[in-house]
């Protein structure tokens, strides 16, 4: 019975979201030209009309490590090539910097250092390789070790 109950009441909220005017938002904007979105009650918005779009993520190429210096993906970028990284080896990034924010498309796991050496003494983290967008490390990041799978 409770089931049933539940089930009833799921199909009458989203049957009256989609029936009444305004709250399907962008259910509707689909017969609008591309790029545009409909957004309910935001007649004289500034900037054309037009809903702020997502946060955009860290680009980053296939094959590549990408770090920024500040969180958010923002700051200097260095960027680290697949195919120029040594795997399985210690790879420090220049004396004096530090990363805050990563984008892991290299394919292979990455581990991050805390320690400028790759020690496990200070704080490491492992981020897989299938596309990982990291907008704020947990510690300022000074080394790295790409894995064979």
């Amino acid at each position: 019975m409770r089931t049933w109950n539940t089930t009833f009441t799921a199909a009458t909220v989203l049957a009256a979201t989609l029936l009444i005017p305004g709250t399907a938002g962008s259910a509707h904007a689909a017969g609008q030209p591309a790029g545009t979105a409909h957004v309910a009650g935001t007649g004289g918005a500034k900037g054309g009309g037009r809903a702020a779009g997502p946060p955009t993520l860290g680009a980053c190429a296939t094959g590549q490590l990408c770090l920024w210096a500040k969180p958010e993906f923002k700051g200097a970028r260095r960027t680290h090539e697949l195919s120029t990284l040594d795997i399985n080896s210690c790879t420090a990034l220049p004396a004096g910097t530090t990363a805050q924010s990563l984008t892991n498309r290299t394919g292979r796991p990455v581990t991050t250092y805390q320690s400028a050496e790759c020690a496990e003494t200070g704080e490491f983290q492992t981020y897989p390789g299938d596309g990982v967008w990291l907008p704020q490390s947990p510690y300022q990041v000074r080394a790295f070790k790409v894995w064979e799978r």
